[in-house]
C-alpha cells in the first residue's frame, strides 16, 4: 500500500491530501475555503459544497496516481445528525455560533464536572454537549428525527461507507460527552437522553469499511478501498511524534488554533479557566492541552500580509519596546476575558514591525500555555507558525527548551495517512533552529519579561 488519500476539514479550509506512505511526503493537495452558510436554520458548514469537492479530487487523484486507502482528520467541536435513511436531520452547526449561549443556564446543571470530562465550560458551540442541547431546546421535534449522532471526521466516513461511528480523540476534544479517565462515554450522554443515539466510539485506526459502491463508481476508486475511521486534526498532528520521539516533549499544533499538548510533562493541577482542557490522544490516551486562536489572531492583529522582517526590523521593536497584550480573541486562551492593547507606538498595518510584534505575541501566548500543561522538554512546531522565525526564536528563548520547527506543509495530513500506517520508526522532517547570538536573545529574554509583567 503507497498512496493514502486524506480527507482534513480544517476550520478555514477544507483539503484533500495524496500522502505517499513510503516517506510521508505529500503527493497532491488541493484545498477550498471552508464556507459558512449563514443560514437559516443557524450558521452551518457547507457539507454539499465539501462533498462535490471531495469526491472530484478523488476521482482525479485516483486517476493521476491511484489511491489504496482513505483516511480523515477533522476540527473538533463538531457533530453530524443523522435521520433514519443517514441524511442530516439538521444542518451540522457552526461552533462559533453564539445561539447555544441562550440555553447555558439549563445546559450548565447538565454537564459533568471538569473532574470527570478534562473538558472545559467553553463559548457558544465550543462544547458540542452544549450544541446537542440547545439544539434540541429549540427545535423540539429534533431529538425524534435524530436517529444517529456522528462525530465529524466519522460523518465523512458514514458518507463514504454507510458505518456510523464515533472516534475517542473527536469525542475527547472538549465535548463534556467523554470521560478520558475511563476511556467511556461520561455521564452527559444518559442525562441528554442520547445514549441509544450516539455512535460507538471506535479508535481513530479502525477501518469503518470498504467505500460504497456508488462511491466507488463515481470516483473510479476500487471497489473494497478501505476508509479509516478518522481523528482530530490536532491529534493527526500530535500521532507522528508520539510515535518517533522519547517524552517528555510538547508538540504545538498551528492553525486557526493553536494547540500546545504535553507528553510526559510534570503532573500540574490543570485549570480550566484558562482553557485548558484534556485531550484523547490516537492511542486512547489522555493529553493534557492548552489552546488559542492562534492564527485568528495573527490575522487580526497583523491586518493583512506584511514583509519578512531584517534584523533591522527585529531590532526597531525591541529598542522601542512595542508590545502587543493578550487577548485579541478574548473568549478563548490562556488570557480570556482579558481586553487586548497595544503598550508603545502601534506599528503600522502592512509593516514588518507589525509582523514582528504580533509574532513576539503569540510565542507568549504559547509560552504561557506550555506552562499551563507542565511542558518539559523539546518543543516541536507544526503548521504555519514553524515558518516563523520570530516566533520560534521568541519561544525557544521564553521557554529555555529546544525549539524544532516541522518542515511538512501540514502534519495533520501526515498523522492522519498513519492511522492507516502505524509507523513506529518514523522520522520526521525538521529543520534545525539556528542558534542566537547572547546578546539578540538577552533581548528577547528582557521583553519577555517585561511582556509578562504587563500582562493581565
Amino acid at each position: 500500500m503507497s498512496h493514502v488519500a486524506v480527507i482534513d476539514i480544517g476550520k478555514t479550509n477544507a483539503k484533500l491530501a495524496l500522502v505517499d506512505l513510503s516517506d510521508l511526503s505529500e503527493v497532491a493537495v488541493i484545498t477550498r475555503p471552508n464556507r459558512v452558510l449563514e443560514g437559516p436554520p443557524y450558521p452551518h458548514f457547507d457539507v454539499e459544497g465539501h462533498w462535490d469537492f471531495l469526491l472530484a479530487g478523488l476521482a482525479r487523484f485516483q486517476a493521476e496516481h491511484g489511491i489504496d486507502a482513505i483516511s480523515i482528520t477533522t476540527h473538533g467541536a463538531c457533530a453530524a445528525l443523522l435521520d433514519a435513511d443517514g441524511g442530516l436531520a439538521a444542518p451540522i452547526l457552526d461552533y462559533e455560533f453564539d445561539g447555544p449561549d441562550q440555553t447555558a443556564a439549563s445546559y450548565e446543571a447538565l454537564r459533568p464536572p471538569f473532574d470527570e470530562t478534562g473538558s472545559p465550560r467553553l463559548a457558544g458551540g465550543l462544547n458540542i454537549g452544549a450544541q446537542l442541547h440547545w439544539q434540541f431546546s429549540t427545535d423540539p421535534g429534533l431529538k425524534a428525527r435524530t436517529n444517529t449522532i456522528v462525530t465529524y471526521p466519522q460523518y465523512w466516513g458514514h458518507r463514504l461507507t454507510g458505518v456510523a461511528a464515533t472516534d475517542v480523540t473527536s469525542l475527547g476534544c472538549h465535548t463534556d460527552l467523554w470521560n478520558p479517565h475511563e476511556g467511556r462515554f461520561s455521564s452527559l450522554v444518559d442525562r441528554l437522553g442520547i445514549a441509544d443515539k450516539i455512535a460507538p466510539a471506535c479508535q481513530s485506526a479502525d477501518i469503518l469499511g470498504p467505500i460504497l459502491p456508488e462511491i466507488a463508481t463515481r470516483t473510479g476508486l476500487p471497489e473494497g478501498t478501505p476508509v479509516h475511521c478518522g481523528i482530530h486534526d490536532s491529534n493527526a498532528s500530535l500521532l507522528p511524534h508520539i510515535l518517533s520521539q522519547t517524552a517528555p516533549f510538547s508538540v504545538v499544533s498551528s492553525g486557526t488554533w493553536t494547540i500546545a499538548m504535553s507528553i510526559g510533562g510534570q503532573s500540574v493541577p490543570l485549570d480550566p479557566d484558562k482553557d485548558v482542557l484534556i485531550n484523547v490522544n490516537a492511542q486512547g490516551a489522555a493529553v493534557p492541552s492548552a489552546r488559542f486562536m492562534g492564527g485568528r489572531e495573527h490575522d487580526l492583529a497583523t491586518g493583512g500580509p506584511y514583509p519578512e522582517a531584517t534584523d533591522a526590523d527585529i531590532d526597531a521593536v525591541l529598542e522601542t519596546g512595542v508590545m502587543l497584550m493578550p487577548a485579541v480573541v478574548s473568549e478563548t486562551g490562556p488570557y480570556r476575558g482579558c481586553a487586548s492593547r497595544w503598550i508603545g507606538p502601534e506599528p503600522r498595518i502592512g509593516s514588518a514591525e507589525r509582523g514582528v510584534t504580533v509574532a513576539l505575541y503569540l510565542a507568549l501566548v504559547t509560552r504561557r500555555c506550555l506552562d499551563l500543561i507542565g511542558h518539559r522538554g523539546a518543543i516541536i512546531v507544526e503548521g504555519p507558525f514553524a515558518r516563523n522565525r520570530i516566533y520560534l526564536q521568541m519561544l525557544s528563548v521564553a521557554t529555555g527548551c529546544n525549539v524544532v520547527p516541522m518542515v511538512s506543509a501540514t502534519g495533520t495530513s501526515q498523522g492522519a495517512a498513519l492511522l492507516v500506517k502505524n509507523c513506529s520508526d518514523l522520522q520526521n522532517a525538521a529543520e534545525c533552529l539556528p542558534g542566537l547570538q547572547e546578546p539578540v536573545a538577552n533581548r528577547l529574554l528582557e521583553y519577555a519579561g517585561h511582556w509578562v509583567k504587563s500582562s493581565c
